[in-house]
C-alpha cells in the first residue's frame, strides 16, 4: 500500500499519508479489480466507486484536465461541461472501452430504473491505456461480466502493481500498472484527506526519475522507447471543492508526471480527473437554489502541493509494486525491484 515507509520518508516528506496510503483513505471511496493474466492475455478492469450511495442520484463535483489528448476515454466531455460525476470511474485497455461502457450502462440502469424513462440518460466515465505491447489486445478478452465483477468487488482494500487494468501496462520501460497514495491536509483547523489512483503506461525508458535521481539512465545506457502509451490519474478528496477548483487540482498532476521524467509525448494520452465527496448534487431536485460548501481560492495552494506529492507517489508506487511479467509475443517487462 503505497511505497514502503522508509522510501516514503526519504522521498515524500511534506504531508502525512492516510491509514492505508491508498485513495480509499477518502471515506466512502472504494476500488475493485478483475485481473486477466494468462500467457498472452495480460489485461483487466479497475473500478473506482466515488461514494457508497447512488452516484447517479447524488452526483459529485468533478473536474478534468486533459494533459495530452491522445486517448479514447468516454464521458469526460460532459464532466468538463457540467462539472459533475454520476457513475463509477472505470479503467481498462483501449479496445475494451466499448465493452466497459456497455457494462457500466447496464449497471447504472439496474440501479436506476428511471433512466431513459422518467429522466435523461447517464454519463458513464470509462478511461483507458493501451496494453497492446504486453497483451493480446485484439482478442478483446475483457467481457461485460469482468467489468461488473470489478464494480461488485470494490472495497477499501485493494492491490497495487500488475493488477486490474494495470496488468499489461508499461511505465518507463519497466512493469507499470496500478499505483495509489493518500495525504492528510489540515485546513481551517480540520484534517482532510486527498487520495490518488494512477494507471501508468507512459514514459521513455531512460527518463525515470525517483526523487530527482535519474534512475532510468543507470538502468539503460541509451533510449529504446519513446514516450507513448498514456497515464490515467484519479484524484479523490473530502475537501469541499467545486468543479472549477477540481479542474485546477487535476491540472497539477502534470507536475507530478514531470517529476517522474515524463514530458507527455505525442502518443501518450495523459488525463487527470478529480472529484470531491464533500457535496452531493441531487439528480431530482425541487429547489431552484442550492447551497454548497467550498474552500476559498486563497487556501488552494497547499491543496495543489498536496496533490502533486500524492500523485508522484502513486505513479512510483505502481512501479514499486509491479512484478515482472512475460506477455504476448514473448515480451518481458521487469519490475523496478530487480534494479533496486
Amino acid at each position: 500500500m503505497g511505497l514502503d515507509r522508509e522510501s516514503e520518508n526519504r522521498l515524500f516528506r511534506k504531508f502525512k499519508s492516510g491509514k492505508r496510503n491508498l485513495i480509499t483513505d477518502v471515506e466512502g471511496v472504494c476500488v475493485g479489480h478483475v485481473t486477466l493474466s494468462d500467457g498472452d492475455i495480460q489485461t483487466g478492469v479497475t473500478a473506482i466507486l466515488p461514494h457508497p450511495g447512488n452516484v447517479f442520484r447524488e452526483k459529485l463535483f468533478a473536474g478534468v484536465s486533459v494533459i495530452n489528448g491522445f486517448g479514447k476515454s468516454v464521458g469526460l466531455l460532459q464532466v468538463e461541461e457540467l462539472g459533475t460525476l454520476e457513475s463509477p470511474v472505470l479503467m481498462t485497455n483501449t479496445l475494451s472501452v466499448g465493452t466497459a461502457l456497455t457494462a457500466c450502462v447496464r449497471y447504472m440502469l439496474d440501479q436506476n430504473p428511471e433512466i431513459g424513462i422518467d429522466t435523461g440518460t447517464v454519463n458513464c466515465v470509462i478511461t483507458e491505456c493501451n496494453d497492446g505491447e504486453m497483451n493480446d489486445i485484439r482478442g478483446l478478452h475483457v467481457k461485460e461480466e469482468h467489468v461488473r465483477s470489478a464494480i461488485e468487488a470494490a472495497g477499501p482494500d485493494f492491490d497495487e502493481g500488475a493488477v486490474g487494468a494495470g496488468t499489461g501496462m508499461e511505465m518507463m520501460g519497466l512493469k507499470g500498472g496500478i499505483g495509489s497514495a493518500s495525504r492528510i491536509l489540515e485546513l481551517g483547523g480540520r484534517a482532510y484527506t486527498l487520495g490518488v489512483l494512477a494507471l501508468t503506461n507512459y514514459g521513455t525508458d531512460d527518463n525515470l526519475l525517483i526523487g530527482g535521481d535519474p534512475v532510468g539512465r543507470r538502468i539503460r545506457a541509451q533510449r529504446t522507447k519513446e514516450d507513448q502509451g498514456s497515464c490515467i490519474i484519479v484524484i479523490a478528496t473530502d475537501i469541499p471543492l467545486i468543479d472549477r477548483q477540481l479542474r485546477r487540482v487535476a491540472l497539477r498532476a502534470t507536475h507530478a508526471l514531470a517529476r517522474t521524467g515524463s514530458y507527455s509525448g505525442n502518443g501518450s494520452g495523459d488525463i487527470a480527473l478529480a472529484f470531491s465527496t464533500a457535496n452531493r448534487i441531487e439528480h431530482f431536485n425541487e429547489e431552484a437554489v442550492k447551497d454548497f460548501r467550498m474552500l476559498y481560492d486563497e487556501e488552494l495552494s497547499p491543496v495543489f502541493e498536496c496533490a502533486v506529492e500524492a500523485v508522484e507517489e502513486a505513479l512510483l508506487s505502481s512501479l514499486f509494486h509491479a512484478q515482472s511479467v512475460r506477455g504476448v509475443r514473448g515480451k518481458e517487462l521487469k519490475s523496478l525491484r530487480e534494479y533496486l
